[in-house]
């Protein structure tokens, strides 16, 4: 990642489609350990540099997986704040989930396959 002006990293665009394209599946993978809201997951995704993302990024994300039926929702009381929304992996979300996992390390080998010198 380059830098921006104030030094902060700046995905490429290479790195941000990948990211793009995997974000989801990195997301049911976290949710596949427990329900979370929104801020830890975004706090998860945030411990592996090159999956950071935003608040911009992650809520409409969680809105689609709801709509789509992956991911269900509800509501708990916060000790510290207003109540949270959790998250948490539905059965088709749990399915969705394993065929991604199952097809990834092909996929992956084969882009090193092309891309390994």
């Amino acid at each position: 990642m380059e830098p921006d002006i104030t030094g902060k990293p700046v995905a490429g665009k290479a790195e941000s489609q990948l990211r793009k394209g995997v974000l989801e599946y990195c997301v049911l993978a976290i949710l596949r350990d427990g329900p979370c809201y929104g801020v830890e997951l975004l706090e998860t995704l945030g411990a592996v540099n090159v999956m950071v993302t935003s608040q911009g990024t992650i809520y409409p994300l969680l809105s689609r997986l709801r709509r789509d039926g992956l991911v269900e929702t509800h509501w708990e009381e916060s000790p510290s704040g207003p109540p949270r929304r959790y998250y948490e992996l539905t059965p088709s979300g749990h399915t969705a989930l394993k065929e991604f996992t199952a097809i990834w390390p092909h996929f992956r080998d084969a882009v090193d396959h092309f891309i390994t010198d």
